[in-house]
Parts: structure tokens; sequence; C-alpha cells
């Protein structure tokens, strides 16, 4: 499935810069201020920007080989590394290319390397390979993915895979190779499968579209182990003969500890701990459905160790009252954070617990955590509902940084995206309106200065990375 569906920002973003192209406010650097234009490296193009953001400094690169439908870049953060990789293509491979995040420099680069033949029928521009960055053990990885036949020639018929390329985050020099690569068999069409490490642990889910398909496996990119979730349902004791209950059963996370199982309704880690045990003050351990109850709580994405639960809540009348979101470990399921808000998105039964309308975000220290208008600050342990309540309009955070400032899109315009700047320290979170045009980081903070990462398309349509620092 890969992060199409997932990344609905990253798409909202691309859509605005699409509409403003490359014109705004703040010019290209001047002659001689230009980032290392070595090895891709570009000098800064011109871009309208929040005002925390100098767009005459930084570095740019632009990746032409990714197809002008797919929305989402493969660019990855390393966690705590000060780096930004980056997948570029050469012939009929790819390599990784790592960028110090401050000045761009190259600090490794990989040799190529091939994935795995596209399945009969495939449509290239739904199969590109992904790249994400990860931490396991305290030893970061970049990974690369990619899905096809292994084994497939003229005498073989191959076997489905999606491959992993697992390299050293913090290597250096040009030419690195795989530390391994790993094949993790799959049933899956073409663009149904996400590989992920919200939890921790690098999870490969596929067999059907949207954030948590139906089926994965787990996998250790220390040792290689490969651990398939063909049953998620007869993972949780909890289940052992309710068929009902359990029947949407996926692997939404793959933690230190195992992995965690959400059911639709109710939620656990197998020999750790299960959703009741871990519910906010003043909600019920079960809901009605009108037939019969079912337990509450559901798990409504995952981010850097942590996870977004949403509580269905009723008054003593049983009429409803506003959900109840929560923030909690995956590993443990402590709870770090309540919050109450009259945003609803639990997912109907035909969305097998498959859909959601925002991702969940988190800033870089893990001390922020949101999704769509409900966010968080874990250091205070508080909330903030940004619903709109019939005249203040609905904001969605689309990404935050270590210092509480996040931009978010604000309710539904015709026209266009409308970006906001907030303050996530703050009660209400102090949102301030932006100029129409203006483009907002997909991720904040990248270097541990205030630079932000913008992904826009160009003039040309092409994917264009951009490194913008803190003024």
């Amino acid at each position: 499935m890969r992060m199409r569906a997932a990344r609905a920002t990253a798409l909202a973003l691309l859509t605005a810069a699409a509409m403003t192209g490359c014109g705004g406010s703040q010019g290209p650097a001047a002659k001689g201020e230009d980032a290392k234009a070595t090895d891709g490296a570009q000098r800064p193009a011109a871009m309208s920007l929040p005002p925390a953001y100098d767009g005459t400094r930084g570095w740019d690169e632009t990746l032409p080989w990714v197809p002008g439908t797919d929305p989402v870049a493969p660019v990855a953060v390393v966690p705590g590394a000060k780096a930004v990789a980056l997948l570029t293509q050469d012939g009929a491979g790819f390599a990784v290319r790592s960028r110090a995040a401050d000045s761009g420099e190259v600090r490794w680069g990989s040799a190529i390397w091939r994935p795995p033949v596209l399945k009969e029928g495939a449509k290239e521009a739904k199969e590109i390979p992904d790249v994400l960055a990860m931490e396991q053990d305290g030893r970061k990885f970049v990974v690369v993915s990619a899905h096809g036949m292994a084994g497939k020639d003229d005498l073989h018929d191959g076997t489905e895979v999606v491959r992993l390329a697992v390299y050293d985050a913090e290597g250096r020099g040009s030419g690195q190779k795989p530390l391994r690569e790993i094949d993790v068999p799959v049933t899956a069409d073409a663009g149904d499968w996400r590989v992920s490490a919200d939890g921790g642990r690098l999870l490969v889910g596929y067999g059907e579209f949207g954030r948590y398909p139906q089926w994965s496996s787990a996998v250790d990119v220390v040792t290689g182990k490969v651990t398939p979730y063909a049953n998620p349902a007869e993972l949780l004791p909890q289940c052992a003969g309710k068929t009902l209950e359990c029947g949407w059963a996926r692997v939404v996370a793959a933690g230190p500890n195992g992995p965690l199982v959400g059911l639709g309704r109710g939620f656990g880690v197998p020999g750790g701990w299960f959703g009741d045990a871990v519910r906010p003050e003043g909600v019920n351990a079960t809901v009605s459905n009108g037939l019969t109850d079912e337990w509450n709580g559901d798990v409504y994405g995952v981010a850097a160790g942590r996870f977004l639960a949403q509580w269905h809540r009723t008054d003593k009348d049983g009429s409803s009252e506003p959900t109840a979101w929560s923030v909690h470990e995956v590993a443990s399921g402590r709870l770090l954070a309540r919050i109450d808000c009259a945003y609803d998105d639990f997912p109907s039964v035909t969305a097998q617990g498959n859909d959601r309308a925002h991702p969940v975000v988190s800033s870089p220290s893990g001390r922020f955590l949101a999704a769509g208008p409900v966010a968080f600050d874990l250091q205070r342990k508080q909330g903030i509902c940004l619903q709109g309540d019939g005249n203040r309009k609905t904001i969605a955070v689309n990404t935050v940084g270590d210092d509480g400032v996040a931009y978010g899109t604000v309710g539904e315009d015709s026209d266009g995206p409308r970006f906001a700047r907030l303050d996530l320290t703050t009660a209400t979170g102090d949102a301030k309106i932006l100029p129409v045009g203006v483009e907002i980081p997909q991720r904040a903070d990248v270097d541990g200065a205030g630079s932000g990462l913008f992904v826009v398309r160009d003039k040309d349509q092409n994917i264009r990375v951009s490194l913008r620092p803190a003024r």
C-alpha cells in the first residue's frame, strides 16, 4: 500500500505547491551563497515561506524520476542524526544519498541497488521504491523497499516479495552496500503494501489498500528475522472464540515487546496488555453497537513509539459525549495524556479498520504528537482540540517542531488549501493564518536548529526536496 493513501498531508502540500509554482516573496541565494553544488545539490530556489524560515539559504535536490502521479517523495529524515536520506535513480537501479541537514553536504552514498522485477501487469508509476529511516537497539538505519518478483526469469515464475535493503544511516563515503537484503513474502496488488517503523520495529503490511493492510510481517533489521502475522485475530487471547468482535483485526505497529493489534473495537499487545486496562478515566470498558456490547477504544494511528487511541463516551442517560483521545506508549500501553474533543473519526465496519482521515505526526523529540485537529504536548500532559465549532474552522496539524510551533491546514477551501501557524505550548494553539501561496514544511526542526524540509513539485512537475534554515 505504500504511503500514498496514508500521506494525505503530503498530497495537500504538493497540490498547494503546484498551484503557486516557484514564485514567492523570497528569491534564490545570491551568487556565492549557494549550498554545495556537487552530487545533485542545487542552490535554493525561490519559495514563498512562513516568516520563521530563511528562503535565501539552504539546499535543494530535484528527483525528476518520481512519476508525476505520485504525491510522495522518497525522502526520509534520519532520527537524531541531523541528516536527510533521498532515493535517486541511476539507469535501471536506485541509490541512497544521505545529506547533512544543515549544509546539504553528502555524507555517504550507496552503490546501485536493483529492486525486484515488477509483477506482470503492474504499472511502474504505482510501484516506485520507497525509503524510510529508523532506529533499533540504539542503531540508526536507512531502509529502501520495493515490491515485485524475486527469482523470476525465463525458467522460473519467481516469488512475490517486498524487498528491503538495510543501510547503516551513519555510514561514510560512496559505494556503500546494504548491511543486508531481506525478502518478505507478500501477496499484493500494485501499490497495496506499506513499510513502516512507527512502533520502533519494521513492519511490512500488504494485501489491502489503506493505512493498515490485512496481513503483515515484522522484520528485525539487525538480525534479518521475519515474523509473519497471517492471522492477527489469533494473536490476542481475548479473541479466542470471538470471530465477530475480532473479524477486522490488524497489526498496526511492531514494537519492542511484540505487535500492537487493533481490532476496530479494542486493541492490545499479545502477552503484554489489553486496551481495557489502559483506558482513560471516565471511559467505559465496553460500548453498545445496538445489538451487543463491544470493547471500547480503537487505535487511530502510531508515530515515534506512541499510539493515539479514540474512545466512545456517554453520559448517565446514554447520550454520546465528545470522543476521548489518549496517547500511550506502544511497548507498555502506559497512558501519557488525554483530551476530550468533538472530532470523531471511528471508521465504519466496511472500512475494515483501515481508513484514517489524518496521519499521526510527531515532533523529532517526541514531545508533541498530533493527528488532524487533535494535538498533544506530552511534556505538559495537555491536549488541544482544534475541531471547528460551527464558527471557528477546523485546523488539521500537518507538522510540528520540538518548540511546539506547528503548521496545519485550515478547513475546506475550493481554491486550494490554506495554512495556519500554531503554537502547541499554548492552551488554544494560538492559530495565525498564513498568506495565500505560502508553502509549509513537511518536516520541522530537521537539524535541531529549526530548519524545515519542504517537498514540492516545481514548474516542470518534478519533485523538489528543499531544506530551509530558521531565521
